[in-house]
């Protein structure tokens, strides 16, 4: 059976793509089954996806555009034409986001007694407490800059909240430019709460700061009469650009980059929606960009400064119930790390499972005289983290400790950079990778000597080792003693540390190497058996799909009868059940409490199942231009579970989204069946303590 060819119609373009993710993340804000604040924490979250967005992708697509680029993808949409599209897409989005903001999150928050008072409903009690806030906390804070030939329009910084100012008059000195701006202070909180007792208050009637500096204007500008003031706030492309084979010391050419982050081009400008049009076009000049780039705001600028309600509010009624991750029950009846992991292989399944077993396990080695070597892998952790103290402690303790950071992870470069120094003050060997080549894969190897032999245990994970991201996003651990999987494991430390060749693995799968080789040939499996009258299936769980030899690969499974579910959080550039290309493809998305975020691989394989887990994406940048790795479970009972958490997922039918031959996600429904939410099911064996595995 020959395949249909497949054409650029075939394919989701990958900007449009993420905001169509981003728009089902702002859609949890509109669901009254989701508890208030949480509610609340979904608008804010779509706000910071779409600053990252403009600040990486579509400052990415302009840098192409404005160098004359009509290159296109898969999809066959050039640069020009992809900018035009995500700008219809976000405007829409930001449109949903303050319609949601005003007509149903703050008056649903009212009902909880929540409020944001705004200027003109302050009483005159709440003014004068807030004067003397204002005079005492802000106005020693503020550096007004007036425009004239001797003070041009200052250098706004990414994302700062500002204010252009319309005046009249003149000032001290004669100067009359009738116009200003004026930053707000980064320093300060964003919301400040009115002391219930000194200005009668509720318990929770807050304002936002900028309301502050915006009602007391006229005593910034003592003398002159302020017309106007109107917030607005700019958005730079903030994608690092770092020569890795010229610099000479990777770690300082970052620190030098990561200043000009705050300066980059600029890519969006949102003001508020009274601004008047001439401020705009002034404002246009300063930043040249045009009203494509021009977002008004129907509220607050920056909605994520309302994120800051959640913790001050203290209302955990309104917010998702409280849990405690289970310790699975060979780690409950064994206190002893090693003894544990040497009985049977242990799978973690975050944040179900709890992430402590991970942190016990490098504490033990730390102290376990038998213990000589730890080597980890560090992508997102932050300096302060559990898993640092415990790596500094086995470094106190005189293990000879490898650490490999990976610098370029993106938007935590500075973080990774005070770590690497933190991490050589306690002697600990800190590696930067490969060069080119961003090390994502999540490895922990520690080196025990049990009688006259060195054993091998190992941590690999879909996720970073980061305890507070353990608690929202899910992914899978394996923890294993396996000598083929630890050596494989050491392989790749060796490699990755020295200057050797390509080592033969045995078990894993690594990227840029062998990981993308074996998923062809998996799925070329699925295929043969589908030819030769056999079931084939395949399903693949991931954050994004967007490697396009992989996803004709798909198409070409889906037209030798191969049935293929893809459980995709984000961008997917495949267009499933369009008729003799991908009619027996479905994909869909889930969208709840916690972020998905593992990347499991199942293959039927005739009746004897495969199951891969891994730190990649089916993406370009995860196959060929990072180090990743995959491992499948050998173990059948772990096999089994991570097979049955694949099928609770397609069963979903309260979080999951289902993407149609358009290219548009619906919300899936019962329909008259009985509610299913994969995370609600998962969540509620963790609270009944059903063993993991």
């Amino acid at each position: 059976m020959s395949s249909s060819p497949i054409s650029h119609e075939h394919f989701i373009n990958r900007e449009l793509s993420l905001l169509a993710f981003h728009d089902r993340v702002l859609s949890q804000a509109l669901d009254s089954e989701i508890p208030p604040l949480e509610r609340l924490r979904f608008l804010c979250i779509s706000s910071t996806n779409l600053d990252e967005f403009f600040e990486i992708r579509v400052g990415g697509l302009k840098e192409r555009f404005e160098a004359g680029s009509t290159l296109t993808g898969p999809d066959g949409i050039t640069p020009s034409k992809q900018l035009s599209l995500i700008a219809d897409q976000a405007h829409d989005l930001v449109t949903r986001q303050y319609d949601i903001l005003n007509n149903q999150l703050l008056p649903l928050l009212e009902q909880h007694d929540i409020r944001i008072i705004k200027r003109e409903d302050w009483s005159a009690t709440q003014t004068q407490w807030l004067q003397q806030y204002f005079e005492h906390e802000v106005l020693p804070l503020l550096s007004p800059i007036g425009l004239d030939p001797a003070h041009p329009f200052p250098r706004i910084l990414n994302k700062s909240l500002n204010f252009i100012v319309k005046l009249e008059g003149k000032d001290a000195f004669g100067r009359n430019s009738g116009q200003a701006i004026v930053q707000c202070p980064r320093a300060l909180p964003d919301m400040i709460r009115l002391p219930a007792d000194e200005t009668g208050s509720g318990a929770n009637d807050f304002v936002f700061l900028s309301s502050v500096i915006h009602f007391f204007m006229d005593e910034i500008f003592f003398g002159m009469k302020v017309l106007g003031c109107y917030q607005f706030r700019v958005t730079r492309n903030s994608d690092l650009f770092v020569d890795e084979e010229e610099t000479g010391d990777l770690r300082r050419a970052i620190e030098g980059e990561l200043v000009y982050r705050q300066y980059g081009d600029e890519v969006r400008l949102e003001v508020a929606t009274n601004c008047p049009d001439e401020l705009v076009q002034f404002l246009f000049k300063q930043f040249e960009i045009t009203e494509i780039d021009l977002y008004r705001a129907d509220g607050p600028v920056n909605l994520n400064r309302l994120v800051n309600l959640i913790e001050l509010a203290n209302r955990p009624d309104l917010l998702y119930p409280p849990f405690d991750a289970r310790i699975p029950k060979v780690l409950r009846r064994k206190a002893n790390m090693f003894d544990a992991i040497s009985k049977n292989d242990i799978l973690l399944h975050h944040p179900f499972d709890s992430f402590m077993p991970v942190v016990d396990l490098i504490r033990q080695a730390a102290k376990d005289p038998t213990v000589l070597t730890i080597k980890q892998t560090l992508y997102r952790t932050g300096a302060n983290s559990i898993i640092v103290e415990a790596l500094v402690s086995a470094a106190k303790a005189g293990k000879e400790v490898t650490v490999i950071i990976e610098l370029l992870a993106r938007f935590d470069e500075e973080a990774n950079v005070a770590l690497a120094e933190r991490l050589q003050e306690y002697g600990i060997h800190v590696v930067y990778g490969i060069v080119g080549y961003k090390t994502h894969a999540k490895m922990l190897l520690i080196a025990r000597r049990e009688g006259n032999k060195l054993r091998h245990y190992v941590h690999l994970g879909t996720g970073n080792y980061q305890a507070r991201t353990a608690q929202i996003y899910t992914d899978y651990g394996l923890m294993t003693c396996n000598k083929q999987v630890g050596d494989d494991v050491y392989r790749i430390f060796l490699q990755m540390t020295s200057l050797g060749k390509v080592s033969k693995l045995e078990k894993l799968y690594q990227s840029p190497f062998t990981l993308h080789k074996t998923l062809m040939r998996k799925i070329d499996q699925e295929i043969g058996n589908a030819r030769a009258g056999k079931s084939g299936r395949i399903i693949a769980k991931m954050n994004s799909l967007y490697e396009e030899q992989l996803t004709r690969k798909l198409c070409e499974a889906s037209q030798a009868g191969v049935q293929i579910d893809l459980i995709i959080r984000g961008i997917c550039q495949i267009r499933p059940g369009l008729p003799g290309i991908s009619e027996n493809i479905r994909v869909r998305s889930v969208i709840g409490r916690f972020l998905e975020h593992t990347r499991a691989f199942y293959f039927m394989n005739d009746g004897d199942p495969e199951v891969i887990l891994a730190s990649a994406d089916w993406m370009s940048r995860n196959m060929f231009y990072r180090v990743e790795t995959g491992f499948p479970l050998l173990n059948k009972r772990l096999r089994d579970k991570v097979i049955r958490d694949l099928e609770l997922y397609l069963s979903d039918n309260q979080q999951a989204w289902q993407l149609d031959a358009q290219g548009q996600y619906q919300r899936c429904r019962p329909e008259g069946k009985d509610a299913i939410s994969a995370q609600g099911q998962l969540l509620a064996d963790t609270l009944g303590n059903v063993s993991s595995a």
